[in-house]
């Protein structure tokens, strides 16, 4: 075999391995693959807005049979790094428990994105920062789980441990590349 031979198969060797790690890190067809979640609804009837917000602490009467739950917060979702539309809304049910719905939602699919309410203000806006959609991990921030889907509505589980009286958005955030997709703001 001859050197040049040589040196071109070395380089097509080095381009392969590398084309093979970016596509495994990039995962790229994500992009045109979607994934639809459809949580139901919790069955229990809305019974109005708390006026404490997300601090409010008052647990709804529970009428009869069943929970009922009270909205803490609500908002529509803003574009981050990718497109972003939807519903977050915060309920506390009757028993105390919490829980976040997100509705309608219409986002780029990703690798490893999550759910997080987070204390930095929706929108990315942080002074002097150079990469404002990666500001949602500098601090608190409570991690709800994996994205179900990038469309369409699902439901999360609030730990009861969680203090939401310092939460000031819920955030589509990609793990991997530290970015948010898109953020709603709950203050």
């Amino acid at each position: 075999m001859s050197r040049r031979r040589a040196t071109w198969l070395a380089i097509g060797g080095v381009l392969v391995v590398v084309l093979v790690a970016a596509l495994a890190v990039f995962e790229p067809w994500l992009l045109v693959v979607d994934r639809t979640a459809d949580d139901g609804d919790d069955p229990a009837a809305v019974v109005g807005t708390a006026s404490g917000g997300l601090a409010d602490t008052t647990v709804p009467a529970a009428p009869g049979e069943g929970l009922t739950r009270v909205v803490l917060a609500s908002a529509r979702f803003i574009d981050g790094e990718h497109g972003t539309t939807g519903r977050a809304t915060v309920y506390r049910r009757s028993d105390g428990s919490r829980f976040l719905r997100i509705e309608d939602l219409a986002t780029s699919n990703g690798p490893d994105l999550h759910v997080w309410l987070t204390d930095k203000p929706s929108g990315g806006s942080c002074e002097g920062c150079r990469d404002s959609w990666g500001i949602y991990d500098d601090d608190a921030y409570v991690r709800l789980g994996e994205l179900k889907g990038n469309r369409g509505s699902q439901n999360y589980e609030i730990p009861a441990s969680a203090d939401l009286s310092a939460m000031r958005s819920v955030v589509i955030w990609c793990d991997r590349f530290n970015v948010a997709f898109g953020t709603a703001p709950l203050a």
